[in-house]
């Protein structure tokens, strides 16, 4: 991890893209390229290395200056963010309650829809993404 903060697994990545959660790329965002040969690398973007452009037909993530490998560039639909936990949070917006650690247990509470509900998890930030894909599935 880097001091940006924790970020939430890959499978609970996905599965909040899968449901609809919509990356604008800036600056410290993380994210894995969907590629075998990548499967393990982690990417930040930043206007140093790796940069964010808007073209009409979508967001393409620029690698500027890399000599380590041969990418100029990947196609967002070709990328998985990786939300770190304030992000997380801050997607909760007026939802989110609370943060609590139980027993080395994370619950975040969140009210939605008239209801309190809490979404546990080892991780913090896996928490917060899975109070947020509650959230998410229930708003489609």
């Amino acid at each position: 991890m880097s001091d940006n903060g924790p970020v939430i697994s890959t499978e609970l990545a996905a599965r909040l893209r899968d449901a609809g959660l919509v990356w604008s790329p800036v600056d410290g965002d993380r994210f894995r390229i969907e590629s075998p040969e990548l499967a393990g690398d982690v990417f930040t973007v930043s206007t140093m290395t790796i940069e964010a452009h808007e073209y009409p037909t979508g967001t393409i993530l620029g690698f500027n200056g890399t000599t380590e490998w041969a990418l100029d560039s990947v196609a967002i639909e070709h990328t998985l963010w990786l939300p770190r936990e304030d992000q997380l949070r801050g997607l909760l917006r007026s939802t989110f309650r609370s943060l609590r650690s139980i027993d080395g247990v994370y619950e975040v509470e969140v009210e939605f829809l008239g209801r309190t509900r809490v979404f546990t998890d080892p991780e913090p930030a896996d928490a917060y993404g899975r109070a947020l894909l509650a959230l998410t599935e229930l708003s489609r």
